[in-house]
This record gives structure tokens, C-alpha cells and sequence, in this order.
């Protein structure tokens, strides 16, 4: 697996505030809800929206089976981790923060006795997110998530790290 860095940019491209690219979306949380094409609304986006800073876990996939071609949000009101997983796991892509580069050795061998290194979100509910993955400005994830939801693309107000096949 290789990885390259994406610094953030002062840009930020305009977009449509009412284009809706994401065609499913998945709480892996209870009550566990999903919503298929035209179910999503703005008054759900506005929903998914508002309820990140109080903690979500939330699936966005381009892909209407919701298979493929997703962005994973993860938030605790502390932290907000963002992942998207794209062609088949060949193209991932992980909110990143440089604050925690130092860390970036033990995160890639899955070293997960020094919690100091991770947040207490969990990707699937399951697998621990480093802090080198997660965010502290909870408004600039949002918006994040937001460029997503309206464009399919990733938001460059933000670091990413690609890893890639």
C-alpha cells in the first residue's frame, strides 16, 4: 500500500448547496436508519448535518447499493473522523492531522496498546481511529461532510491521506 499526503487548501470550490450525490446513507448506530435515493432530502441531510457534533457514525455511499464508494463518519463531539473507502478498498482516503505525525510508525502496525495515540471513536463500531486520522475542529469536518454529501468530492479545507494500491 502506498500513501500520499493532500494538504489542505485555501480554496475552496463553490458548489451547489442544494445538489444531493450521495444516494445512500446508513446510521450504524440505533435505531440503525437508512435512507435510498430519493429519500434523501435536505430536511434528512439537515438532520445528518446537526446531529455530528452531539456523536454519529454514519455510512455515505455514492454507490445506491451501498457497496462501495463510501465516506465514514465518525464523531464523539470531541473528535470527528473522516473515511472514505473507494474502489473496492484500492483508494482509501482518512481525514488527517498532522499534529500527530510522530504517531503514524505505530498507527500503520496496528500497535494498539499506547491508547494515547487513538480517540475513543471506533470505525465500525469495532476498530480503534488514531488520532492521526481524526479531527478537533468538529465545524470544518462538517463542512467536510457537507462538500461530500453535495459534490461527491473531498472537501480541501481539510488534510487527507490517500493510501492506494
Amino acid at each position: 500500500m502506498k500513501s500520499q499526503m493532500i494538504p489542505k487548501q485555501a480554496y475552496i470550490p463553490p458548489f451547489d448547496s442544494q445538489a444531493i450525490k450521495v444516494q445512500h446513507i446508513e446510521y450504524f448506530d440505533p435505531p440503525y436508519q437508512e435512507y435510498h435515493g430519493e429519500k434523501i432530502t435536505e430536511q434528512v441531510i439537515a438532520e445528518v448535518l446537526k446531529k455530528i457534533p452531539s456523536g454519529i457514525n454514519i455510512y455515505l455511499f455514492l454507490d445506491p447499493c451501498g457497496e462501495d464508494n463510501w465516506l465514514e463518519v465518525n464523531c464523539d463531539g470531541k473528535w470527528i473522523a473522516i473515511w472514505f473507502w473507494g474502489d473496492l478498498g484500492e483508494n482509501t482516503y482518512f481525514s488527517y492531522n498532522p499534529a500527530f505525525v510522530d504517531t503514524a510508525g505505530q498507527v500503520s502496525k496496528m500497535d494498539f496498546s499506547d491508547k494515547s495515540i487513538y480517540t475513543d471513536l471506533k470505525s465500525g463500531g469495532q476498530s480503534p481511529i488514531a488520532k492521526i486520522h481524526a479531527l478537533t475542529d468538529i465545524e470544518t469536518g462538517i463542512k467536510a461532510v457537507e462538500y461530500f454529501i453535495r459534490t461527491g468530492a473531498f472537501y480541501s479545507g481539510i488534510d487527507w491521506l490517500h493510501e492506494y494500491i
